[in-house]
């Protein structure tokens, strides 16, 4: 992918994130997680068109993991894959049989998400990729703030890069500072066409309730999204209350 996909504004987004967060290093191993959405194919353009750009040199694998829906997905998928021209590697699995049967209270959505991403962790581990690259943007670290304070009862949200099983491996997040529109417009200038999620419960999630909440709050000021994204960095601990003993 030689053409220039990034505008200013979204090549100057990703440059902060990518050095903020020291996401990127010379002779690293990434392995980009694709579900086939807008998201996951406009990051993986993104990987691949950075590597023309930067003094460093990575490689990039992207990884789609098939839930166990008997369709075509996994080949359109692969379509746009080849269409953006990086290696990348197609994995047939059984995990929405096996989210279905999962007991403990917890939702098909939870399990298959857990299966997949001990899986990713999995092949990369076996492989030899010292970060997993995941598409999620702005708009998605505030839903997760939103999520896991409506209903889980905590001040968090998911981080642009997190270090894990003794820094062996890094997820990194390059498009944090992106919003859902520029991912959209990058999508576009890249001809990527998204693909459908089979997934019957695609549409039924915590994450899309809170979507609407935060999309009504962005009505009745356009500054919202903005304030609460810089919030999450400017914690005042000595305002928070202290944790319930007992």
């Amino acid at each position: 992918m030689s053409k220039n996909i990034l505008s200013k504004k979204a090549n100057r987004s990703i440059g902060q994130a990518m050095h903020h967060y020291s996401m990127l290093a010379d002779g690293d191993r990434v392995l980009i997680a694709v579900s086939g959405g807008v998201d996951s194919l406009a990051l993986t353009a993104i990987l691949k068109r950075w590597q023309l750009k930067t003094p460093i040199r990575y490689e990039i694998l992207g990884v789609y993991l098939d839930n166990g829906f008997d369709d075509a997905t996994s080949d359109k998928v692969g379509g746009q894959l080849q269409k953006i021209g990086v290696p990348h590697r197609i994995e047939k699995t059984d995990f929405w049989d096996r989210a279905e049967l999962a007991e403990n209270g917890k939702s098909v959505c939870y399990h298959c998400a857990h299966l997949r991403r001990n899986r990713l962790f999995a092949i990369a581990d076996e492989q030899g990729f010292n970060k997993i690259a995941f598409g999620h943007h702005k708009d998605d670290i505030l839903e997760t703030f939103f999520i896991n304070l409506l209903y889980a009862g905590n001040i968090s949200t998911m981080v642009p890069k997190q270090k894990l099983f003794n820094d062996r491996i890094h997820i990194i997040r390059p498009m944090a500072y992106l919003e859902k529109k520029d991912i959209l417009e990058i999508a576009a200038a890249a001809g990527l066409t998204p693909v459908k999620n089979p997934c019957p419960q695609d549409k039924e999630s915590k994450r899309q309730e809170v979507r609407r909440i935060v999309a009504e709050l962005s009505q009745l000021n356009p500054k919202v999204k903005s304030n609460i994204f810089a919030a999450l960095s400017n914690i005042r601990a000595e305002y928070l209350m202290k944790g319930r003993e007992g």
